[in-house]
């Protein structure tokens, strides 16, 4: 297979090259018909790769010291017409890679209007994030492997009518599977607590308050909600336990409901499967070639917190800044969030002292009785700064670290117009799980503490139109991760056929 994926990649160079020669009309068949080829190598020391050079990268990154990738793909971008479809397929093959070879992107999009239907697997970001500058959503951050779904949306904001075009709306319903079942059996091996064949649902609608005629102002705001329902749970001991896949649990993903005699006890009394997601908030504001935008993302667990019944304690804020064009500093990102409150704890005391269990309490963000983990092939779904289960030593697919405290800094920048560069800085504070706080070796509570850097330059030749080499530098410190530094080299081709 990787022969095949180098053929393919040899193959789509030379076609390129002989379009370029014969000078192929605008009917061709092959005009518009979009390319990518891609190779990067990762050489470093410690116990992993740093995390910057393997987070938010839609899962095309390893967390092995080692490793490299080769990946061909081939795009068709949607045009402006009524009626219009796109389509993509991307390859690669690896080295010290969850896979040797997968598809990363497969997909078909077919539009009407303003209305898209989606299907298959394609890679996608969180919203009213910068992907490059952020350290990512906390419901979506584009750091694990694309998930295979079937989405209609509406991609883009179209206005509502009779608000003067002061309102806008945008959104999706999707249904997919998680396609790890066989990676969880072999990570934690036969007899482990996994799962399999697991589907997923995602919906959200996003509404944005603009009129740049008239206020140099843009309010963006809403919700988005994801859930892993269906599949089968296996247990250390063997056993097993299918969750009901009927029209009727399709629907409760949807709309959010109680589980029926076939669901498991704590889902009767709760909601049908793992149901969590974010409310959003950005404002921006632009004058004279600045733009200043703060940003709030809150996560919830369940319906407690989507429903406001608690005081938001928790959440992600950020202030993003686009500057004037000049030679330093394009863009700069500043964010703190904030974990470790998840609806306060199992335990609390009553003003008499008197200790009782308060039920909504320890929302255990990102794990699940049932479902084990918000990850995809080991991979945080979420925010990467939540220590991914791939990490394990024991091979347990949950995350052990998901009450913390985060600052995170993102520069980029283009020197030149050959020249653009990015810089990550992020320290973390870890206490582990409210079940599970971390102690030191004198049996003590303890915060373990992080810090993950990244500076990466790409040179972008103007004599080698469509080519890119970037040199990413990064590192680790701390006893989260431990000592990481780690050296990649990538080298990128784009081009139109």
């Amino acid at each position: 297979m990787k022969l095949i994926l180098v053929g393919l990649l040899a193959g789509t160079v030379s076609l390129q090259a002989q379009n370029n020669q014969s000078g192929i009309k605008e009917s061709s068949i092959f005009t518009g018909l979009e390319y990518k080829i891609e190779s990067a190598a990762n050489v470093g020391n410690g116990d992993h790769s740093p995390l910057w050079l393997n987070a938010n990268k839609q899962g095309l990154s390893s967390i092995n010291k080692d490793n490299a990738y080769v990946a061909a793909g081939i795009f068709k971008p949607m045009s402006s017409k009524k009626f219009a479809y796109s389509y993509g397929l991307e390859l690669a093959g690896a080295n010290h890679f969850t896979s040797d070879v997968f598809v990363q992107q497969a997909y078909l999009d077919l539009k009407y209007r303003n209305m898209q239907l989606s299907i298959g697997s394609k890679e996608r970001n969180g919203e009213l994030v910068n992907q490059k500058l952020s350290s990512g959503g906390l419901a979506f951050s584009g750091n694990a492997r694309p998930i295979p779904q079937i989405r209609v949306e509406l991609p883009e904001y179209i206005a509502v009518p009779y608000t003067n075009n002061w309102l806008s709306v945008k959104g999706h319903v999707a249904y997919g599977w998680f396609t790890d079942g066989n990676w969880q059996k072999s990570f934690a091996g036969a007899s482990g607590d996994r799962t399999s064949s697991v589907l997923y649902h995602s919906k959200e609608i996003f509404f944005k308050v603009e009129r740049p005629d008239l206020l140099p102002l843009r309010f963006e705001f809403g919700l988005g909600m994801e859930a892993q329902f269906g599949g089968v749970r296996h247990y250390h001991d063997g056993s097993k336990f299918s969750m009901p896949e009927g029209f009727k649990d399709y629907i409760k993903a949807l709309i959010p409901m109680h589980g029926g005699t076939t669901a498991p006890e704590s889902d009767q009394e709760n909601i049908e499967g793992n149901m969590l997601g974010s409310y959003h908030f950005s404002l921006s504001y632009k004058v004279n070639n600045w733009e200043i935008r703060p940003y709030y993302e809150h996560y919830f667990e369940d319906q407690s917190m989507l429903s406001m019944k608690y005081k938001w304690r928790d959440g992600l804020i950020g202030l993003e800044l686009t500057f004037p064009k000049n030679r330093f500093v394009s863009s700069m990102v500043a964010e703190y969030f904030g974990s470790m409150d998840q609806s306060g704890q199992f335990y609390r005391k009553d003003k008499d002292g008197n200790t009782y269990v308060h039920m909504a309490g320890n929302d255990n963000y990102y794990n699940n009785g049932f479902y084990i983990s918000w990850s995809h092939w080991g991979m945080s779904i979420g925010n990467p700064l939540f220590k991914s289960p791939i990490y394990n030593k024991d091979h347990s697919l949950s995350f052990r670290s998901n009450r913390m405290t985060a600052r995170h800094l993102g520069i980029s920048g283009n020197p030149t117009s050959e020249l653009s560069y990015i810089m990550l800085l992020s320290y973390t504070r870890n206490w582990g799980t409210y079940n599970y706080p971390y102690y030191d070796a004198n049996s003590k509570l303890t915060v373990k503490a992080n810090t993950s850097t990244l500076f990466e330059l790409t040179f972008s030749p103007h004599k080698m139109r469509g080519w890119s080499f970037t040199t990413s530098g990064a590192t680790d410190c701390g006893s989260v991760y431990g000592k990481n530094k780690g050296i990649m080299l990538t080298i990128r081709k784009v081009g139109i056929i």
